[in-house]
């Protein structure tokens, strides 16, 4: 029994009681007791009208169904599949039993009742895109400011009103082929002119939709010819100041990056695909750059709009893609397969299989550990890299954040004075010392004869719940041949 204040998992991780929570409860003489927390409100007014102190709840107990005031200190939460019940005819006996059955059954209520509103809650969530502010122009924020141009130094274009259509898709229009908009002041087509979708913002009408694999998405109402606008691409405009304060790591060679996470237009939907229907393109508007989304071809109506993210990997992690296409790199940021490169790498597999074949001898694959070689527990594990070394830790025992990069050796091959070479180990953990500072620093353990440094007890230096793990893994690794006492 702990000595003095003990608190137990749930009081350490502020876990806190609450009301239709199934407990066990101590009083007096009487054995833990299977109850039920109940809100003051709802229990008989004798009970309400019981002398109790502050921060005490009234509890039913279930079997006798009585009532009674309690405190924290007196309950413990109830798991599903508790029992404690020992064999007898006495009324008591026959009372707990029946106290069980009443608090499994209500437990099931209980957790049936959670798990239809937890439903629910979801199903609600599903039906309505995550929250944003809708915004027709770009936001400036920080530095970053929106150029405006003189009159004089818009382009103009060599279209005329009497054109079938001016500065349309199909015209000569000078404008559009450098991807300028004309302005209505300058340009002489006037009122006709259709070479100011920017301003005027004439989208094709589109709708919010859900797709199976990737979150929400954006699908046309009507069909859209090759080239034509689609979209303008809007939300916060930042500069890379602001974006380190977002992403916490700085985009190479940008001056300004357009953030359509908490505020945008209908465009913030559009998913990535490797084979889009949609591209973006930098146009001039007013002396200002701004992005556009264009039809690569003749998209039908009912169709969802997509486009390529080319996203630039930052770190080591990457996003799997679910696109469906045919050439899908399968993770954002990496290049489609196009037609050569699939052969290209057809021919580099095969290549491959055939120097295989022709291999007397494969080197056998490294076999590492399954649980820690700091803490002894499995999880997601870092293993090192150095050659016959099979230990593994996890981040959190290495003191890192994120995997390290590249070819990486852990800490046991480095002396914990010096951090030179060590050539003296301890088996317990990773410990070691360099052939400087070895002296008198490992120990014999009595288990087996196997080193250890002072943080262990020569004569027990694991649990033995670790040693049958590890020894199990050394088992497996040894494929049946005897490990060395």
């Amino acid at each position: 029994m702990p000595e003095g204040c003990w608190n137990c998992n749930d009081c350490k991780a502020g876990k806190k009681l609450h009301y239709k929570q199934i407990v066990w409860v101590k009083l007096g003489n009487y054995r833990w007791w299977p109850a039920e927390i109940c809100n003051p409100r709802s229990v008989p007014l004798n009970i309400q009208g019981l002398k109790h102190d502050l921060g005490d709840f009234p509890v039913f107990f279930f079997g006798s169904h009585d009532y009674y005031w309690v405190h924290q200190g007196r309950v413990f939460p109830y798991v599903e599949g508790d029992k404690s019940f020992a064999e007898g005819q006495t009324s008591i006996n026959k009372t707990f039993k029946k106290a069980l059955e009443e608090a499994a059954k209500r437990f099931q209520e209980l957790k049936a009742q959670r798990e239809s509103k937890e439903a629910l809650e979801i199903e609600k969530n599903s039906r309505k895109p995550p929250p944003y502010k809708h915004i027709k122009a770009n936001k400036v924020i920080g530095k970053v400011q929106i150029q405006v141009a003189d009159l004089s130094e818009i382009p103009r274009c060599n279209c005329k009103p009497a054109d079938e259509n001016p500065c349309g898709l199909e015209s000569e229009c000078l404008n559009r082929m450098l991807q300028y908009e004309c302005h209505p002041q300058v340009c002489p087509a006037g009122d006709r002119c259709q070479n100011q979708c920017f301003t005027k913002r004439l989208y094709p009408d589109a709708e919010i939709i859900k797709t199976e694999r990737r979150g929400w998405g954006l699908r046309t109402k009507r069909s859209i010819k090759k080239g034509e606008f689609v979209n303008e691409y809007v939300g916060e405009l930042i500069d890379e100041e602001e974006c380190r304060l977002r992403i916490k790591r700085a985009h190479e060679n940008s001056d300004r990056i357009i953030d359509a996470g908490p505020k945008g237009n209908y465009s913030r939907f559009m998913n990535h695909s490797c084979n889009p229907n949609c591209e973006t393109q930098k146009w001039t508007v007013n002396g200002d750059v701004r992005v556009g989304l264009f039809a690569l071809c003749d998209i039908p109506a009912g169709m969802e709009l997509t486009f390529n993210y080319n996203l630039d990997c930052l770190g080591n992690g990457r996003t799997e893609c679910h696109c469906g296409a045919d050439n899908c790199s399968g993770f954002l940021g990496v290049r489609p397969k196009s037609a050569c490169a699939s052969t290209t790498e057809e021919k580099a597999k095969n290549a491959k299989l055939k120097q295989k074949r022709r291999k007397i001898k494969t080197e056998p694959k490294q076999m590492h550990e399954d649980y820690c070689f700091q803490c002894g527990d499995g999880g997601e594990l870092v293993m090192c890299d150095k050659k016959d070394c099979p230990k593994a830790y996890h981040l959190l025992c290495l003191n890192l954040t994120q995997p390290p990069y590249g070819k990486w050796e852990c800490p046991w091959h480095q002396c914990d004075e010096c951090s030179s070479a060590a050539v003296s180990f301890c088996e317990f953990c990773p410990h070691s010392f360099c052939k400087d500072h070895e002296k008198g620093a490992l120990v014999p353990s009595a288990l087996e004869g196997r080193l250890c440094c002072s943080e262990h007890d020569p004569m027990a230096p694991v649990s033995p719940e670790y040693w049958s793990k590890i020894k199990c893994k050394w088992e497996s690794q040894d494929h049946g041949e005897e490990v060395k006492e």
